[in-house]
């Protein structure tokens, strides 16, 4: 008797349903194929059938794949990572507050910040890596003028991981932390900071017991946004990471040298690590949604 109540499906719906999840399978089935195929057995190759499930490839990344350093290729992007991050939503939440009032070529500014976005990032990593070439000719030019002979023979490049690989990310990630904030801020009641103001909170108490405890949840939206944007980014940085490379950078070079599933076990260890930055964030900005309830 109870199905007489349910509503009819509507036309159309169970291919509706079949495209979806088609679409979902193509979104998610190669990095399902990846993490199955990192348990290949000690004899297993780069495709299916498996034969065997085992840890041997996690084991052969962790002793190393040929001469490339895993390890500092992962400690690399880990600290690049956070340090743009940390500047994301440093720089989101100041350019969110000051855009809340009329700014005298505020427009300009912000479409100038979000044109990075519909460039080609290759351009923008070229671009990036030719500034900072310029930079380099400068400093030496002023170094021989100056007859700083010992400075000239130790500089290499101004390029480097926290100098325009850190800005190539930046033009990526900072972007998404402006247009969160913005969306924040649009939708933000400022009765609340009229009333601390009638209280007498001062501008910085304010911001501090009012407003940010308020935007939190956003702030680590933010964060996990950068974090992850920086992690796995490789044509912002091709160009303009100098001597050094990122592990994606590292791992799009081993995808034509190695021939066994520890390349899968590579992918496995940096999708996991995608994750549980995404699960700490969520994790945080549950517990500072229910703390401001």
């Amino acid at each position: 008797m109870a199905n007489q109540y349910e509503p009819k499906k509507p036309a159309g719906f169970w291919g509706l349903l079949a495209v979806f999840m088609l679409f979902v399978l193509f979104l998610y089935g190669p990095m399902i194929t990846i993490f199955i195929l990192s348990f290949q057995g000690p004899d297993g190759g780069m495709t299916f059938p498996l034969q065997g499930v085992s840890l041997h490839w996690f084991y052969k990344l962790a002793e190393g794949l040929g001469v490339v350093d895993i390890a500092a290729a992962l400690k690399r992007s880990l600290m690049l990572g956070l340090v743009v991050m940390t500047l994301t939503m440093f720089m989101s939440v100041l350019a969110g507050l000051a855009f809340r009032k009329k700014l005298k070529g505020g427009n300009a500014l912000f479409y100038i910040t979000v044109a990075s976005l519909i460039m080609p990032s290759i351009i923008v990593s070229l671009g990036i890596g030719l500034q900072f070439r310029l930079i380099d000719s400068g400093l030496k030019s002023f170094f021989e003028a100056w007859g700083m002979t010992s400075t000239l023979e130790d500089f290499g490049t101004s390029l480097g991981l926290f100098t325009s690989a850190m800005g190539a990310h930046l033009t990526w990630t900072l972007p998404f932390g402006l247009l969160i904030m913005f969306a924040v801020f649009n939708r933000f009641n400022p009765a609340f900071e009229e009333a601390a103001e009638d209280l007498g909170a001062t501008p910085w108490q304010t911001f501090k017991y009012v407003v940010f405890p308020l935007i939190a949840p956003s702030v680590v939206g933010v964060g996990m946004f950068g974090f992850t944007l920086s992690w796995d980014e490789i044509a912002r940085t091709s160009q303009a990471i100098g001597d050094v490379n990122t592990l994606p950078l590292e791992l799009q070079g081993l995808t034509t040298t190695v021939t066994n599933p520890a390349i899968y076990a590579l992918g496995t260890l940096t999708t996991l690590i995608s994750f549980v930055v995404i699960g700490l964030a969520l994790g945080m900005a549950a517990w500072l949604r229910r703390g401001r309830v």
